[in-house]
């Protein structure tokens, strides 16, 4: 059996030729890929690190059903969703996310519903350092 979507939440590195490797077929004419970064700056403070926390269990299921909508939305191929958990530094990678499709404009719309929805509903909570302090970001679902 082809699988068409791959779920992944790890503290090791996210690999981005992994996901991109995954989503390649030769009936797709577009891969959409999202790469999520940590920045240096956060509303005017300057960010050291992150800190990614997750539910797992209940992330893994959650990804997956965002994963599973965008496949029977926008009737892409394959997509494949990684977040990064743990400490991270700027410019490390806390999510990638790649869509493939027979035509782009179903990948990208693919690709920007997966990362939104994500950011919506996934159980992952982010901590931002600061060189005073820290806070939590996003503190939902």
């Amino acid at each position: 059996m082809i699988m068409s979507t791959f779920i992944k939440i790890t503290s090791d590195k996210l690999n981005i030729q992994e996901c991109y490797d995954f989503v390649a077929d030769p009936s797709c004419g577009g891969i959409a890929v999202f790469v999520g970064t940590v920045r240096n700056a956060t509303q005017n403070k300057e960010v050291t690190q992150l800190d990614f926390s997750t539910y797992k269990p209940m992330a893994i299921k959650e990804m997956q059903k965002i994963a599973d909508a965008a496949l029977e939305k926008f009737g892409v191929k394959k997509i494949a969703i990684h977040h990064a958990e743990g400490l991270l530094t700027i410019g490390d990678i806390p999510v990638i996310i790649t869509v493939s499709s027979p035509h782009r404009k179903a990948a990208f719309e693919a690709c920007q519903y997966a990362i939104d929805a994500l950011k919506e509903t996934v159980p992952i909570w982010k901590k931002e350092f600061f060189e005073d302090g820290e806070v939590w970001v996003n503190a939902h679902p």
